[in-house]
């Protein structure tokens, strides 16, 4: 039967500064010069031990002085009765730390020494002549489109944003670095990874370099980055649009009932909005609810940073967006931008900061190349103490398909691997998993939770969420110890949506017959799809889909030591912001990768003016095979992709744990394509 499981909805920095510096190194480089030889875990038999999918998706939260680690990691095993799990939580419980509890992480910059300067100028000189960089240069970065929260390898393109971050820290720490130029053009990323960013800038200005930003086309997302840097300058042309927020929903129910098609569709929850967009009109009220509730919170904190950083009141600039200004010189008039320049003027402004004549080149270094700048260079050598960094982004799959790439989503096969290997070796002090996943497969974020919580019982693990840790990416951060958000990570939606399309008017307009022969009861449930659900059916079916909606949601409360009569007062398929998050009891502290850090070092025990080394578990991707196999499958192998897709679309296995691709789309940025070409991809793009 063509049968679309629709999504569990929940919706959407790297190395960061922190009080000390922090070596960042893959453990590739790592099991080189290490003297432990343990090898990872065997993952052959132990994955048998996870036959049972139980959709869920929620926080850990820690305890005053201990880690939430004394509730037991058999808790779901099997399904014993709920008297047992309730004396579990009974005994586990504990006090919970506020946010002030935590430590910030905030980036102290420190002067290097008389000494230290002359190792740093020593190892310079000693450089490999990729990672030489003249003095007084400035670092040129790029900001626009994509930017991923993983690694990336030499031979992948795009930005990363833990590269982005290490960047700004070296650059900080740099003698032969003046000041950073950004491009900032066209993001495509979430407002976490924004304000993660953002972050940087301040934290770098704190060693007293300038940060110049330089806008050809703005919007209110890249307006908000670039507020953070000491000089603003747009093109007398730039294209921007200061205007407000929206957030759009497109629905398919007439086109489905004009083509004959009938989906139908169980969810539970009353702010599930996922499979809305096939079976409604129209916005529901719970959605538009929730949908209002995240654009307020995203409104308000555009509108109280800018207006902090730019020295305005939050009337002004609502004043200022209702106005619906066009001429660039508004901005310079109401002091929103430094001037009005194009891209070679700056230049030569930036050539006057740094003492080179006008005739003469401004020695500039670029991203790609500043990137392959090792810490070791420059002196910010890590420490003894050894931290696990395991990043998870991308929609979540159990095993890797015939055509995907590495670092095309979450293989659970391949991310449990990496939290055995965290788990087994005892060089690690903690671990930070960093999530960025809209969800994805329940079975494989089931596993993924069970590891995690194995990994928690020997060292402390700190979830950090990026730009959204929704469903499944929910359900795999609620098995850490402490969970850190930004203000406007989208989190939550716990709740379940499962569906099937009943194709039998459209089979009757095409012509079309299909005929099944069966032997038991509901052995057609999933199998026939010319015709609608028999009323015994659609019992199961939805019976089914409460079953797994109970396991998640008395999962969620477990993680977080709370009364499962509280938790699906915040349940209920409804996506929050962080800070909403936070509240509410979902999210523990909010800040970025730094403040991650920092609670690690706490939980583990390290001062935190400790240095630490982070030692990424996940290899940068995509390799050069991989890249070389992508363009063979684009070039010979379009049908078989194209016809992937669409059996993905229509025959998605097992119960997801997901967010729903339009709510993330929409809450990015508008959109002025046809909108059912809209519609189609962004479903593709969140299976």
């Amino acid at each position: 039967m063509s049968k679309l499981l629709l999504l569990l909805h929940a919706p959407p920095p790297p190395l960061h500064f922190t009080t000390a510096p922090i070596l960042h190194r893959s453990a590739t480089s790592l099991l080189r010069s290490s003297t432990l030889s343990k090898k990872p875990p065997n993952l052959s038999s132990s994955l048998t031990l996870f036959r049972k999918a139980t959709p869920s998706s929620s926080f850990v939260s820690p305890s005053s002085s201990f880690r939430c680690r004394t509730l037991s990691v058999h808790a779901f095993d099997s399904d014993d009765s709920k008297t047992e799990q309730e004396e579990e939580k009974k005994e586990s419980f504990h006090v919970k730390k506020n946010d002030e509890d935590y430590p910030s992480g905030e980036f102290d910059f420190q002067e290097i020494g008389a000494w230290n300067r002359f190792l740093v100028k020593l190892k310079m000189f000693i450089a490999l002549p990729w990672e030489r960089v003249r003095k007084g240069s400035v670092l040129s970065m790029k900001l626009r489109g994509q930017i991923s929260d993983q690694l990336k390898s030499r031979f992948s393109s795009g930005l990363s944003l833990p590269q982005i971050c290490e960047n700004f820290i070296k650059a900080a720490y740099d003698p032969r670095v003046s000041g950073i130029y950004l491009h900032i053009d066209g993001l495509n990323c979430g407002w976490a990874k924004v304000e993660e960013i953002r972050r940087h800038i301040f934290n770098f200005k704190k060693s007293g370099k300038f940060v110049v930003a330089y806008l050809p086309a703005c919007r209110e997302k890249e307006y908000y980055l670039a507020s953070a840097c000491d000089d603003l300058y747009l093109p007398p042309s730039a294209y921007f649009s200061l205007y407000g927020f929206t957030v759009q929903a497109a629905f398919l129910a007439g086109v489905f009932e004009n083509t004959g098609v009938q989906p139908e569709v169980q969810r539970i929850g009353k702010y599930k909005s996922a499979g809305d967009q096939l079976t409604r009109k129209s916005m529901s009220k719970e959605n538009c609810e929730m949908l209002t509730a995240i654009l307020d919170n995203i409104y308000g904190n555009w509108l109280d940073k800018v207006s902090s950083t730019k020295g305005k009141k939050i009337e002004d600039m609502i004043n200022f967006i209702n106005e619906g200004v066009y001429k660039v010189e508004r901005l310079r008039e109401e002091g929103l931008i430094t001037n009005m320049c194009y891209d070679d003027e700056v230049i030569s402004m930036l050539k006057e900061k740094v003492g080179v004549q006008k005739d003469k080149v401004l020695p500039m270094v670029d991203y790609s190349k500043y990137s392959r700048v090792r810490n070791w260079t420059l002196g910010l050598t890590g420490g003894r103490d050894l931290i696990a960094i395991i990043r998870a982004s991308g929609s979540i799959s159990r095993v890797r398909s015939p055509l995907s790439l590495s670092g095309s989503g979450i293989i659970g096969e391949k991310l449990i691997e990496r939290i055995r290997q965290a788990r087994e070796s005892k060089k690690y002090k903690a671990a930070i998993i960093r999530i960025d996943s809209p969800g994805g497969d329940a079975l494989a974020s089931d596993l993924m939770w069970r590891e995690i919580r194995l990994l928690a019982e020997s060292k402390p693990v700190i979830a950090s969420m990026s730009d959204v840790a929704a469903s499944g990416g929910y359900y795999m951060a609620m098995a850490a110890d402490t969970i850190v958000a930004e203000n406007l990570t989208l989190t939550g939606s716990i709740g379940v949506v499962t569906g099937k399309f009943s194709l039998g008017k459209l089979y009757e307009k095409i012509g079309f017959n299909k005929e099944i022969i069966s032997r038991g009861k509901y052995a057609e449930l999933l199998a026939a799809e010319q015709r609608p659900l028999r009323p015994d059916e659609a019992e199961l079916f939805a019976k089914s889909a409460q079953n797994a909606y109970e396991q998640f949601r008395d999962k969620a409360a477990f993680s977080r030591s709370m009364p499962v009569d509280k938790m699906e007062e915040i349940a209920q398929g409804r996506v929050w912001t962080g800070q909403d998050a936070a509240s509410r009891g979902l999210v523990d502290a909010i800040g970025g990768f730094s403040r991650a850090v920092a609670i690690a070092k706490q939980k583990a025990n390290i001062p935190q003016d400790r240095k630490v080394t982070l030692v990424e578990l996940s290899r940068p991707s995509p390799t050069l095979p991989e890249i070389l196999s992508g363009v063979g499958s684009s070039v010979v192998g379009v049908e078989r992709t194209l016809k992937e897709l669409l059996q993905d679309l229509a025959f998605s296995k097992g119960v997801q744990a997901r967010m729903d691709g339009i709510l993330f789309q929409g809450l990015e940025e508008a959109s002025y394509d046809n909108p059912i070409l809209t519609l189609m991809k962004d479903y593709l793009g969140s299976l």
